[in-house]
């Protein structure tokens, strides 16, 4: 009875810890994959933001009909308008609109003391990101003003400044936190595999003194390596997938911000990456175990 206790606690001791190794690289995807789904969402939210930024054209009085529609014919074949489901974005409107959208959120009517209506028509154009630069849209600016008709463009210059040098900052921090949160992931899984291929050494040694060759011994290792990481990215990515669903439940149009192509390419590279550090953290592992000499083992 007592030499089955031993023969147990020694076959206990010398197992190899599966769950405690997929656990850890899940928990370590997981995390990897809560960042991407952050940049991912910070990206989407970044474009939708700079492809709101415009400018207001504003018209001569007393234009016609046909000068405004060719003003707004040269205003969309700029490679700088926004272009949305082969749509340029560009609306048009009329003083009579910007008085009537004025009186409502003011609350005045500014026509009953002026005796006429001062504003005039506008086109509100969208600008690509590619032209946000300052020095870009100032040229876009003295370029627009030259067309015959247009009386003024406006944007508000410190909006623009203020974005770009934000989202500067924001890249960079993101983009430092990313490195480090993977190195650490990486040292973390890394260590994890090693201390669990410890209780194997030994079995490793009685292999080689068999006479079974290095590439021999690494394959099964090397194969249930890979196999935990595969299975690793596929729990951290399900796990990913039901707190998203979650979050676009509470968060209302959070959904505007997630693009499913990119999310399956996040989940997909979330699979790779477990398989990859499963496999090339086992094989420097083994590699050590086999290199270590009977004493150094112990």
């Amino acid at each position: 009875m007592e030499k089955e206790s031993v023969s147990r606690k020694k076959k206990k001791l010398g197992s190899y810890p599966y769950l405690s190794v997929i656990f850890s690289i899940t928990l370590a995807l997981f995390v990897i994959g809560l960042f991407g789904m952050l940049l991912l969402h910070t990206t989407k939210l970044t474009q939708l933001i700079r492809e709101n930024i415009e400018i207001q054209v504003y018209l001569d009085k007393g234009i016609t009909d046909n000068q405004r529609i060719q003003i707004q014919k040269t205003l969309s074949s700029k490679d700088y308008a926004v272009e949305k489901n082969d749509e340029v974005q560009i609306s048009y409107v009329s003083k009579e609109e910007a008085a009537k959208k004025f009186i409502e959120e003011t609350g005045e009517d500014f026509t009953n003391f002026l005796g006429e209506n001062p504003l005039r028509d506008a086109y509100v154009l969208r600008i690509t990101p590619e032209f946000h630069d300052s020095n870009k849209l100032k040229n876009i600016k003295a370029e627009i003003e030259k067309i015959n008709g247009v009386f003024e463009v406006v944007y508000v210059e410190s909006l623009v400044d203020s974005i770009n040098d934000n989202m500067t900052k924001i890249s960079v921090f993101l983009l430092g936190f990313a490195v480090i949160l993977l190195i650490a992931v990486v040292i973390l899984i890394n260590n994890t595999i090693k201390l669990a291929l410890f209780s194997q050494r030994f079995l490793i040694r009685s292999m080689q003194l068999v006479g079974a060759k290095a590439s021999f011994i690494q394959k099964p290792f090397l194969f249930r390596a890979s196999m935990h990481g595969a299975l690793a990215g596929i729990l951290a990515s399900a796990g990913l997938y039901a707190l998203m669903n979650f979050a676009n439940r509470k968060i209302q149009d959070l959904e505007t911000l997630q693009d499913a192509d990119k999310i399956l390419i996040l989940f997909a590279l979330l699979l790779v990456l477990g398989v990859f550090i499963g496999f090339s953290s086992t094989f420097r592992a083994i590699n050590k175990y086999l290199k270590l000499s009977l004493d150094e083992l112990y």
